[in-house]
C-alpha cells in the first residue's frame, strides 16, 4: 500500500512540474501576443500547473480552451477595440481576475480531483469550461457582427461591447464554444456525457447575457454621453453608477457562467 501511495504522489509531482513548465511555455507565448497581463499570466501559470497535476487530459482541455480563446482574442483585434473599447471594462490583456473568473470552478475541480477521485470532478470541470468557451467564442465574434446586437432583456439594440447585447452570429459562435469543449472532453474518454457538457456551457452563457443586461453594473461618461462598463471613461473621466448593482462587475458575471455551466453539466450527468 505505501509502495502504491508512494508512485502516485510520484506521478504527482511529476506532472504538477510537467503541468508548470508547459504552463510558462503557453503564457509566455500569450504575453508576447498582449493577450496576457503580467498578473493574468501568473494566474494562468497556476491554473495549468494544478490542471495538469490532476491529470493530462484536464490539461489537455484547459490549453483546448485556452488556444482557442487567445485565437480569438487576435481575430480583428483593432477592429474590436475600435467598435468596444470605450465601453468594456477591461483591455485586450487578461487580468489575474478575468483568467480566474473563467478558470477559477475548473481549478477546484481539479484540485478536488487530485485529491477525492469523483466524476463529479470531471462533470463540474467540462460543465465550467464549456460555459467559458461559449461566453468568449460569443463575445469575440459577436463584437465584430455587422449589426448592432439587441439587448436580451429589451430586444433593442445597443452598441456593440454592450454586456447583455447578443447577435445570431456571436450566439452561434456561443454554441459552438460549448460543444467544442464537450468534442474534446469526450475524446478524452472523460465519464460526462456531451450533451451535458455542451448544454451545461450553453446555460452559462445565456445566464451570462441575462445578468450582464439586468443586474452587473452599468455607468455612464458624461462628458461623452455614452455608457460605458468604465469606472473611468477611455476620455479620462471618472463615471458614475446608473443602473445594476456597485460592484458586480463583469468578472463576477463570468465566474457565475462559469458556475452555472458546472452545475447543469453536473446535474445533465
Amino acid at each position: 500500500m505505501n509502495s502504491k501511495r508512494g508512485a502516485r504522489l510520484t506521478d504527482l509531482y511529476v506532472r504538477a512540474l510537467a503541468g508548470a513548465l508547459l504552463s510558462l511555455l503557453t503564457v509566455f507565448g500569450a504575453r508576447r501576443k498582449r493577450t496576457l497581463s503580467t498578473s493574468g499570466a501568473v494566474a494562468s501559470t497556476l491554473i495549468g500547473t494544478v490542471a495538469v497535476a490532476a491529470g493530462w487530459s484536464w490539461g489537455i482541455l484547459l490549453l483546448s480552451f485556452f488556444t482557442a480563446a487567445s485565437a480569438l482574442s487576435n481575430l480583428g483585434a483593432r477592429q474590436k477595440a475600435e467598435r468596444a473599447g470605450a465601453i468594456v471594462e477591461k483591455s485586450h490583456e487578461r487580468d489575474a481576475a478575468q483568467v480566474l473568473a473563467n478558470g477559477g470552478v475548473f481549478a477546484v475541480a481539479a484540485l478536488g480531483h487530485i485529491f477525492i477521485a469523483s466524476p463529479v470532478w470531471y462533470a463540474m470541470a467540462a460543465g465550467a469550461v464549456a460555459a467559458s468557451a461559449s461566453d468568449t467564442w460569443a463575445t469575440e465574434i459577436g463584437i465584430l457582427a455587422a449589426k448592432e446586437p439587441i439587448s436580451i432583456v429589451t430586444r433593442k439594440r445597443v452598441p456593440t461591447g454592450t454586456s447583455g447585447g447578443i447577435t445570431l452570429v456571436g450566439s452561434l459562435a456561443g454554441v459552438g464554444g460549448a460543444f467544442f469543449i464537450a468534442v474534446v472532453a469526450t475524446l478524452a474518454n472523460w465519464p460526462v456525457a456531451l450533451t451535458a457538457v455542451a448544454l451545461g456551457g450553453v446555460a452559462g452563457a445565456l445566464a451570462d447575457s441575462v445578468l450582464g443586461g439586468t443586474l452587473q453594473a452599468r455607468r455612464w461618461c458624461d462628458v461623452c454621453a455614452k455608457g460605458t462598463e468604465r469606472l473611468r471613461h477611455s476620455c479620462g473621466t471618472p463615471t458614475r453608477l446608473v443602473g445594476g448593482l456597485a460592484g458586480l462587475d463583469n468578472d463576477l458575471v463570468n465566474a457565475v457562467c462559469s458556475g452555472v455551466g458546472a452545475l447543469v453539466a453536473l446535474v445533465l450527468s
